[in-house]
């Protein structure tokens, strides 16, 4: 078992990656318990990830109750959260206890803002069963919810208690999903691991074909690489932590103008972004296009969108840059972008406009 440690000093908490660690986490859970229950999340696309973790459970506490809420993005949202945060109230939950969330990330998402505000914080135990989840969403503590102003916006951090990543159940996981959750991924090495960039672009296929060696290895660097960062600047303020939002600013953009909808998953969204920040790097004269066009043909090879025009879309670039003013990082009436140097050397800019931005998305021909 890999055993990944946030530092956080009294709030510290463990990451465990394990092949079928979920049927044996009843032990390991079991610690967290209060009440002799437990209270878990999930939607019904994993409901055999579910009937696998209370059966592993069974002997270690007395009451499981399920609450399930419906899939999508869509119930990301005041309405997804309302409904969860009653059914919490409704089965008179406790501040001591913690709640299990286990799906995606966006039931590690909502799982862990409702925590976080039900009788002024409840525990959370973080399950991500994608691939974005378990390198991505699932550690580090922000959670949120969407509006219609944008993604994220309304959120707070709150740090799970424990995560538990089992790659064994992304055997399961849709090829669409796996590769959007590969991107996340893929950001790793684009903002400061070019070693890990050889690596993945040597290994790509075997990723994608879910070998398992090539899974674990890939989500342990993710999630090292992660847990470092968060123990750095947890709550975002140093701008270590921003380098993990490279590719973001424009794919929440593209996000916000499907509706948050299935027709661009996140990470389909931040693939596209990430091949954006290159460019616009390139742009400004900061970055190799030799650079750019390697990460653009390895998202090609992932089948990952690489433009703004991904998915069929066709906004343009003014409507885009309105959707990036809504960023939660704007600050003074400018939206901080993270860009690159080249592979494995990802920083923030704060000098960029959004019309700037606005011209070359509308120059931009992928």
């Amino acid at each position: 078992m890999i055993h990944v440690e946030v530092g956080l000093g009294a709030r510290a908490y463990p990451i465990l990656i394990e092949s079928g660690l979920l049927g044996k986490a009843g032990p390991i859970i079991a610690p967290f318990v209060r009440n002799d229950r437990l209270i878990l999340v999930h939607d019904r696309n994993v409901a055999a990830h579910a009937a696998t973790l209370t059966d592993a459970l069974s002997g270690h506490l007395g009451r499981i109750h399920h609450v399930i809420v419906e899939p999508g993005e869509g119930t990301k949202s005041w309405d997804g959260l309302k409904a969860l945060v009653d059914d919490l109230l409704d089965l008179e939950i406790e501040r001591s206890e913690c709640i299990v969330a286990l799906g995606g990330g966006v039931i590690g998402d909502l799982v862990g803002f409702a925590a976080s505000i039900v009788k002024r914080g409840c525990g959370v135990i973080q399950v991500p069963t994608t691939l974005l989840s378990q390198v991505d969403s699932s550690v580090g503590g922000k959670t949120a919810i969407n509006v219609p102003q944008g993604k994220n916006l309304i959120g707070a951090f709150h740090q799970p208690r424990l995560v538990l990543i089992d790659p064994g159940v992304l055997a399961t996981l849709p090829d669409r999903e796996l590769r959007a959750g590969y991107a996340e991924v893929l950001k790793y090495a684009l903002i400061g691991d070019p070693d890990f960039y050889e690596w993945l672009d040597i290994n790509l296929d075997a990723l994608l074909a879910r070998d398992a060696g090539a899974l674990e290895y890939a989500i342990a660097v993710s999630v090292r690489a992660k847990a470092a960062v968060v123990a750095q600047d947890e709550h975002e303020t140093t701008g270590a932590r921003a380098l993990l939002n490279f590719g973001h600013t424009f794919g929440h953009a593209l996000e916000a103008e499907t509706g948050f909808s299935d027709r661009l998953l996140h990470g389909e969204a931040v693939a596209a972004g990430m091949a954006l920040a290159m460019r616009f790097s390139v742009r400004r004269g900061i970055c190799s296009p030799d650079d750019a066009a390697k990460v653009a043909d390895h998202l090609n090879r992932a089948n990952l969108p690489i433009g703004a025009r991904a998915n069929g879309l066709n906004a343009t670039g003014e409507i885009l840059a309105a959707h990036m003013a809504h960023d939660k990082k704007r600050e003074g009436g400018r939206v901080p972008f993270l860009l690159s140097r080249g592979i494995g050397d990802a920083f923030l800019a704060k000098d960029v406009q959004l019309s700037e931005v606005a011209a070359f998305l509308d120059a931009d021909t992928v």
